[in-house]
């Protein structure tokens, strides 16, 4: 790494302190300041190679100074760091031309790597694009797991790349495409979003691509597709796992020579959209059942999200629950609080039906709990026994309950919060459930030594990485 002349501005004098020691120790100039003036007055005078600036800083923020520094000295790489970690935040800075948005409390060793390549970069001469975006948060949490998905959402805001989004039922897909889509260069054009598991299969097409009149019977007139309805904005395709192969050859057909026809047409139409599919499935998995084609997943997955499910990040509840009752404010349900005991319990659940079932509970509880103040008794009423994330407890710890009772319970739950039946893909969804938690105590067990690990399966070791791969499973370092 070259040495560089970098200026910090951050009103933490910790924060200050610790940035300087680590990038002086990697041999930099690093000029420090708890002022954005003091920043500004630096630059103007030509000083520095990078910039790490603070968000919120005393007398100024510091995302207001990004264009003035890309308008003064383009070259001049700008790092933004912030605490106020929502989307709006990394799609704010990722507008205004900062190289990199980070999150506090950040990680040491990251910022480091980020330096290096922001001083190794070519400058660009493009100026910011400023879109007035509006307050307004269409995604809520400031876990580490949201955090990452905030940031890759802001580096795709100004591209035309086609995103696969995969999560379980209820974590928020169509919510991920839509961000996606306003905080876009498409936002002007229309969001059309299409439901594959909501068609019948004789109908995909023509619902797709649209038809001429006289294609079929019943085609009285010429329908326009989604396709083309989508022109010039975005096409969500939500559970693209269902879509039929034959369906999947034509989609693969418009991704490859970018246009299409109508069913029963013969003039090719340009398509004119951005593709964000989304799916609850295992692609790979029903890929090698011969239900999806290969192609057609690489055309789609060129950049893939995982959304977590909501066990996986359980610090956002209490952010969650505030938004689903103010939200039942606005819809005429009456105020409500929490107290922090009804939190705590709501940690402890495994939610199984993700965001979506909290709001449901939320809004439940706000619409027919007598008490202006929700309590954890309300809560444990409302919730089917069999928490996620264990109670601390001074006592000895529960007997095992039997492996099939537990999973029968589990299922129960499935079907008692779906009294219409459980949302497609039921028997992927509980063999994710049982297999992510049987290879993470077992790779825990062999400390991370995945030969030992497969062995002990008795899973060949390459099925056991694709499984790690597909299924997202910690693997610890051996020591």
């Amino acid at each position: 790494m070259n040495t560089a002349m970098i200026l910090v501005a951050d009103d933490d004098r910790a924060i200050r302190t610790v940035l300087s020691q680590a990038l002086g120790r990697l041999g930099h100039d690093v000029r420090t300041t708890g002022t954005a003036a003091t920043l500004w007055q630096w630059i103007q005078d030509g000083a520095g190679d990078l910039v790490i600036t603070d968000v919120v800083m005393p007398d100024q923020n510091g995302l207001d100074l990004i264009p003035r520094i890309r308008k003064l000295r383009p070259e001049l790489r700008v790092i933004a760091m912030s605490a106020q970690n929502t989307l709006l935040t990394a799609v704010k800075a990722n507008e205004r031309g900062a190289f990199e948005y980070l999150p506090k409390p950040f990680d040491l060793n990251e910022l480091v790597s980020v330096v290096g390549r922001a001083l190794a970069a070519r400058p660009e001469a493009a100026s910011p694009v400023e879109n007035g975006t509006e307050e307004k948060l269409p995604l809520i949490g400031r876990s580490a797991a949201m955090q990452e998905i905030y940031r890759t959402l802001a580096r795709l805001m100004s591209t035309d790349l086609t995103v696969m989004i995969n999560g379980a039922s209820g974590t928020g897909k169509e919510l991920v495409a839509r961000a996606l889509h306003t905080y876009g260069k498409r936002r002007n054009g229309p969001f059309v979003a299409v439901n594959m598991a909501a068609i019948p299969r004789e109908l995909i097409e023509s619902e797709l691509f649209g038809h001429e009149r006289g294609a079929f019977t019943g085609a009285l007139q010429r329908s326009a597709g989604k396709f083309e309805q989508a022109s010039g904005g975005t096409l969500f395709l939500d559970e693209i796992g269902d879509m039929p192969l034959e369906a999947q050859t034509r989609l693969l057909r418009v991704l490859q020579e970018g246009e299409y026809t109508t069913v029963g047409g013969r003039t090719p139409i340009r398509a004119n959209v951005r593709i964000i599919a989304a799916t609850h499935h295992d692609l790979r998995r029903l890929i090698n059942q011969g239900l999806f084609r290969e192609d057609l997943f690489y055309r789609l997955n060129v950049v893939p999200i995982r959304l977590p499910p909501l066990r996986e990040r359980l610090d956002d509840i209490p952010e969650l629950v505030a938004h689903f009752l103010d939200k039942a404010v606005k819809d005429g349900l009456p105020t409500k609080t929490i107290s922090a005991e009804a939190i705590a319990r709501l940690k402890q659940y495994r939610w199984p039906g993700n965001v979506r079932e909290l709001e449901n509970v939320v809004r439940r509880l706000a619409a027919l709990h007598a008490e202006e103040v929700i309590s954890s008794a309300a809560i444990s009423s409302e919730l089917v026994e069999m928490p996620s994330v264990p109670a601390e407890s001074s006592g000895e710890p529960p007997p095992p309950a039997n492996l099939a009772e537990t999973i029968e319970q589990h299922l129960r739950h499935h079907f008692d919060t779906h009294p219409e039946g459980p949302p497609p893909g039921l028997y992927d969804r509980i063999l994710a459930e049982v297999e992510k938690p049987l290879l993470s105590m077992t790779l825990a067990a062999t400390r991370g030594n995945q030969v030992k690990a497969a062995i002990m399966l008795g899973i060949n070791r390459n099925t056991l990485r694709k499984k790690i791969r597909d299924l997202d499973v910690h693997v610890m370092r051996n020591s």
